[in-house]
């Protein structure tokens, strides 16, 4: 569909027809690509220009106006290509009038006054601002905080769970065989897991460990056996799945959790084989089939046998995940922030403390080792109530505080459950929990919580308060070395690992659907397996030992299971797990080329020339550009048999009123022709050699040209404006803040840093991490 660029790209009147892209790239070519110095007296000639011939569409300091042009004058072309458009197409009532040295001193005084990023920050300089916890902090910081005391587990490196056999139905007594098995997918047929060892009439099986939870949501989880079996996730009292008293033929039971991204829950299976009502001497009894397989299935993802890089042997502890629903945080900028307070923000956090409260209450002896029958229960309850407040406010509390929020809470009050939960609420309700630095101390504590909030989402650790306790958060080096102990931390992968799916325009899971005549191979349990190739891939390049960016562009593997394979031209066997592989190696361009984006970046039957384009140059190029008027179906193929993709789109967006945009964004998108709608490579459409020639004018006037998609990788891996754009996008991710609103020289001070780093990218976010830790914030609301 066409798309128009951002408001200010295009300097015109709405209905009133742009000259042709052709046109405008040939006056472009001519225009001086370095400014020169624009004089006093040029600078109040291109305002008289400017006043005589653009303010009545576009407003006097470049605001719109209702009627004519209602959007603000502001944009990223350089002042060359600035000069030139106007040059050629403006005014739009009598284009060509402004030419020559009145367009270049017209453009200088629009850029200078309130065209440029500089401009803008000069009229309305960015502000650090006190913003309220998003719904991913406010989450995690809940689950942390409870969780700050309950004994830590580590995830560690060995992956699967760790599998107890026994020769009987008796777990914890007769145990045979003890081992790490990477997952639970097993058919002993009438055998048994060791025939040496175990009787096939009777034995069971315990598995337990942790498993990893990469999204945040519903998961619904799965055991199949002829057998019976219990599951335990996260509680290990009460069980998800109870299918030990079996009854009818049932082989599938389930259950459904909710589970917060980026953690680790305890799990347990246990799994029994009997033949039911046949003795065990009884040697001529048929054998009964025993087989086991326990399944996810992800938040809106088909079912598949749990992987074994989801699973760790070591047992973590329960975690208290909040079940509330909050409004959606305000993300008009490009990235969540909380700027805003809604009566919904403030009911959702009025229920969600009665639920941590409720929570609390419920496990208080698992939290504080206290008993009822304990004599000294109030004191100590009271200690808990303090180190609560405290760890939810980042920071000791003063006399007055600890008077507020514990010590009147317990007066005069005898049920001491009740005066917990008192406390909770009014914690959770304070603003000193739920706003970044309400009080303005600007202290070691601010700095802790700005190190742990960038990386984690989430409350400092015990580490982190005691060094900023110990004066240990004064320099940079103390703060680097501080975000390099978190960094790998698996709520910072998490973290990182949201970034990147909105980076590619996939946070939220798209309708992969595709037309059953021309791929009816293509199925949900494929799509979903698309999705964790390239969750595998970015976990891969992200946290290799270089990880180095340019390789997300540059890389020309692929991981894929054996389904996977067959359907994409690998040699795998196919029941292979995920793994590794190299597919069309000169073909291939790093995530431009994955699969499940040229599977999402395209229609039902057909690719997405405009798809692609606009998210190469929105994401990946860092350009503004406005979503379209109204939709426009793209050309049907049946009305167009003869045409090819590229022509059908190169068609529809022909008018003039289409290329101010289409000039860019098609030619970015047509590198990526060679695959079709599922992202399989192609050379041919409808039996015709594809054309992959694409181009790109740079922001400093300079025609790139694309024999394919590797091309297009090669210049964007090299290219300024994709160290910017990345940058830039990650900083936001981080830190919830305008990049300028930390110096007009911050984004350069960290792309230097990111150069000199051979593009790592962990490297990045601590250099973002150091840098904004130490910048006081905007204590007032």
């Amino acid at each position: 569909m066409p798309i128009p660029l951002h408001p200010l790209v295009s300097l015109r009147r709405p209905g009133l027809a742009a000259r042709t892209a052709l046109g405008w790239l040939t006056i472009l070519a001519l225009v001086v690509l370095t400014p020169r110095v624009v004089t006093a007296a040029e600078e109040s000639r291109g305002e008289q220009i400017y006043l005589r011939q653009c303010a009545s569409c576009h407003g006097a300091k470049g605001e719109g106006t209702p009627e004519d042009y209602p959007h603000p004058l502001i944009g990223d072309r350089t002042l060359p290509r600035l000069a030139g458009y106007i040059a050629k197409s403006m005014p739009e009532d009598d284009p060509g009038s402004c030419v020559g040295e009145d367009a270049e001193q017209v453009a200088a005084y629009i850029y200078e006054a309130f065209y440029s990023k500089a401009a803008q920050a000069r009229t309305k300089p960015p502000r650090i601002e006190l913003s309220h916890l998003t719904v991913r902090q406010y989450r995690n910081a809940v689950t942390d905080l409870l969780g700050s005391f309950r004994s830590p587990g580590q995830w560690g490196e060995q992956r699967g769970l760790q599998g107890d056999y026994f020769k009987s139905k008796q777990i914890r007594k007769d145990g045979v065989i003890s081992r790490v098995d990477p997952e639970v997918r097993f058919n002993f047929a009438k055998s048994s897991p060791d025939p040496e060892k175990i009787e096939p009439k009777e034995f069971a099986i315990r598995w337990q460990g942790s498993v990893l939870a990469p999204e945040t949501g519903e998961y619904e989880f799965i055991v199949k056996t002829e057998n019976s079996a219990r599951l335990w996730v996260n509680d290990l009292k009460q069980p998800l799945i109870d299918a030990y008293v079996k009854s009818g033929s049932d082989t599938e039971y389930r259950g459904s959790i909710r589970l917060l991204a980026g953690r680790a829950y305890p799990l347990r299976l246990e799994y029994f084989k009997a033949n039911q009502g046949v003795k065990k001497e009884d040697k001529k009894a048929e054998e009964a089939p025993a087989s086991v397989s326990l399944e996810w299935a992800l938040p809106h993802r088909a079912a598949e046998v749990i992987p074994p890089h989801n699973l760790s042997p070591n047992l973590l502890p329960e975690s208290f995940v909040l079940a509330s629903p909050f409004p959606p945080d305000d993300r008009s900028i490009g990235y969540e922030r909380g700027s805003s307070v809604s009566k919904e923000w403030e009911q959702a956090t009025t229920d969600a403390a009665i639920e941590v409260a409720d929570y609390v209450v419920a496990h208080l002896r698992d939290l504080t080792g206290v008993k009822e029958s304990d004599p000294d229960r109030e004191p100590r309850l009271r200690a808990f109530s303090l180190q609560f407040a405290e760890r939810a406010f980042r920071r000791p509390l003063s006399d007055d505080q600890r008077e507020l929020y514990v010590e009147r809470q317990f007066k005069d009050i005898r049920d001491f459950d009740t005066a917990v939960k008192r406390v909770v609420l009014l914690v959770l309700k304070s603003p000193r929990f739920l706003y970044h630095e309400v009080g303005g101390e600007g202290d070691a504590y601010d700095v802790a919580s700005r190190i742990s909030f960038g990386l984690w989402d989430s409350i400092p650790d015990k580490p982190l308060l005691q060094a900023a306790g110990s004066g240990q958060l004064k320099t940079p080096d103390q703060v680097t070395g501080q975000a390099e102990r978190m960094v790998s931390d698996l709520r910072c992968r998490s973290k990182l690992r949201d970034f990147f799916f909105q980076w590619l325009k996939v946070e939220q899971i798209p309708d992969l659907a595709k037309d059953p005549k021309r791929f009816a191979e293509f199925d949900e349990a494929m799509a979903s397996d698309l999705r964790t190739s390239l969750d595998l891939l970015l976990e891969d390049l992200v946290w290799s030992e270089s990880s180095d960016f340019r390789q997300l562009l540059l890389t020309d593997s692929l991981y894929l299971n054996g389904r996977l394979a067959q359907f994409y031209g690998a040699e795998l066997p196919t029941d292979a797990p995920f793994q590794k592989v190299t597919a069309e190696p000169r073909e291939r361009a790093g995530i431009l080329t994955h699969p499940y984006l040229m599977t999402s970046f395209a229609y039902t039957a057909t690719s997405s020339p405009i798809h692609r384009g606009v998210f190469i140059a929105r994401s990946v190029l860092g350009l503004a550009l406005r979503p379209p008027p109204e939709a426009f179906p793209p050309l049907s193929p049946d009305l167009h048999p003869q045409l090819s993709t590229r022509e059908r789109v190169a068609l529809q967006t022909s008018p003039e009123s289409c290329q101010a945009c289409h000039a860019m964004i098609n030619p970015l998108g047509f590198t990526l022709e060679p695959f079709d709608a599922v992202g399989r490579f192609r050379r041919e459409e409808n039996g015709r050699s594809i054309d992959a020639t694409g181009a790109y004018q740079t922001r400093t006037g300079e025609l790139v040209k694309f024999a394919g998609a590797r091309d297009l990788a090669t210049f964007l891996a090299g290219s300024p404006e994709t160290h910017n754009a990345f940058i830039e996008q990650v900083f936001h991710n981080i830190v919830k803040h305008p990049v300028r609103a930390f110096g007009s020289h911050e984004l350069e001070n960290l792309r230097t840093a990111f150069t000199e780093s051979d593009f790592n990218i962990r490297k990045l976010v601590v250099k973002i991490v150091t840098d904004t830790a130490l910048t006081a914030r905007e204590s007032k609301p």
